[in-house]
């Protein structure tokens, strides 16, 4: 690669891999905070959360949360499904910033806008070429 290419802004370096470094990681950091799903006392304290910012159904609230993490980060972490797993990750990362938090994106919800805005990125550009998504449905 010369160094025209490093700066040239239509040329594409290592897109492919980078995307699904990018994909694999996110969907890796879902999972972990997904697999709390499995710490009650985790839960407990999700629930109590919840509770105390008057939210419906707090504890089941939080498992459905849990629940969105762990199985959109493993749909996402295999590029599997990939653009209908970024939907429950997307849709519970927006409750956290503006329903639990308040919608501080620049500073106290950075975290979960910044794992929204990886999901568009996933939505928008797909799953990329080292993906199940790819081996199953591409040549459809």
């Amino acid at each position: 690669m010369a160094i025209n290419d490093f700066f040239s802004p239509g040329k594409r370096i290592w897109l492919e891999p980078g995307i699904a470094v990018l994909r694999i990681l996110t969907g890796m950091f879902m999972v972990y905070h997904g697999w709390e799903i499995f710490q009650a006392k985790q839960m407990q304290d999700y629930a109590k959360w919840l509770t105390d910012l008057h939210f419906p159904a707090p504890e089941t609230m939080a498992y459905l949360g849990k629940a969105a993490e762990l199985v959109a980060g493993i749909g996402i972490t295999l590029g599997l499904f990939t653009r209908i797993a970024i939907f429950p990750m997307i849709l519970t990362m927006l409750v956290i910033c503006f329903g639990m938090g308040k919608g501080n994106i620049f500073y106290g919800e950075q975290h979960p806008f910044l794992f929204v805005m990886l999901g568009l990125l996933f939505f928008f550009y797909g799953p990329g070429k080292y993906s199940l998504d790819q081996k199953l449905f591409a040549n459809r």
